[in-house]
């Protein structure tokens, strides 16, 4: 990732931990960011083990408190970190001028896929905090990227299909993407390219069973 992409998300991340954790080589924040992403994700806040983060990331408990003050600390700079480095991704892979629902839902799921090549459990983690309780200002942090997502849905066009609501057929496709990365992950043969490619297909289904009839196309995916 660019270097000036890192220094836009280290902006703010100072309420959360010691800021000397980014004088770390970028390998060794990975793999700290990855450990807490994957078991906050497997288990919420409050289940979640910092035995078993440090485990993971191949680091002592000692150092993760070094640049974390608290549990709750690294939950909110992971929470922070996940959400800009997703809008970031969205920002570069969704045209401004497209308004097709699912051309812009290809686009969101390319831009995630993105993500996830870094960081695996990053989409799951946000899934995951969006049903905790409220931790620090993980609430008001994730409302931001619910924003995005909102002003992007808000410009696509979904008169070129048959639902019985917008709103409903949303729901259909979170419900079915979620599902589909939620399987991959617990099953062990998630990849990010494995992901994109039958999240991509069911799009594509989904597209087709819900264009209108007489403005039917065979759809690329």
């Amino acid at each position: 990732m660019p270097f000036f992409l890192t220094k836009d998300i280290q902006k703010g991340t100072g309420l959360f931990m010691n800021e000397k954790f980014f004088d770390l080589k970028k390998e060794k924040q990975d793999r700290m960011i990855n450990a807490a992403l994957k078991i906050f994700a497997e288990n919420g806040f409050r289940k979640a083990s910092t035995d078993e983060m440090v485990k993971e990331a191949g680091i002592s408990k000692g150092l993760l408190f070094h640049y974390f003050v608290s549990k709750a600390g690294l939950y909110e700079f992971v929470c922070d970190y996940s959400v800009k480095f997703i809008m970031m991704e969205i920002g570069s892979a969704v045209d401004e001028k497209e308004s097709d629902y699912f051309e812009l839902r290809r686009q969101i799921e390319r831009a995630k896929s993105a993500a996830m090549k870094n960081f695996p459990y990053m989409q799951m983690f946000l899934l995951q905090a969006k049903k905790e309780d409220a931790v620090g200002s993980a609430k008001e942090i994730l409302q931001t990227l619910d924003t995005a997502y909102d002003n992007i849905c808000r410009r696509a066009d979904f008169g070129y299909l048959e639902s019985p609501s917008k709103e409903r057929l949303v729901c259909i496709v979170e419900y079915t993407l979620n599902g589909l990365l939620a399987q991959m992950l617990e099953g062990g043969t998630f990849t990010p390219e494995d992901y994109l490619k039958e999240a991509l297909a069911y799009l594509g289904e989904l597209e087709n069973l819900y264009i209108r009839r007489e403005t039917a196309s065979p759809s690329p995916f």
